[in-house]
């Protein structure tokens, strides 16, 4: 992976990230790491719908129709 030297950060905009980093849960270098996939376009976590994927591997075109029987009640009416 390639590495990016940012130089004359102010000390203010630096410390910002940081906290931003840290209520992330992330170390600084972490959470800038994803703060920059995120602008270039490259993540592809945001982009992700479970709802599409389970269409997808669970849909019509992968399954087969079941004939439910008719149901009947099993309750005893007194």
């Amino acid at each position: 992976m390639a590495s990016i030297i940012i130089r004359d950060i102010p000390d203010a905009t630096k410390e910002a990230l940081r906290v931003q980093a840290a209520q992330s849960g992330l170390s600084l270098e972490a959470y800038l790491r994803h703060v920059l996939k995120q602008l270039s376009g490259q993540d592809t976590t945001a982009n992700i719908n479970i709802l599409d994927i389970a269409q997808e591997c669970f849909g019509t075109k992968h399954g087969i129709d079941l004939e439910l029987p008719e149901r009947h009640s099993t309750r005893f009416l007194l």
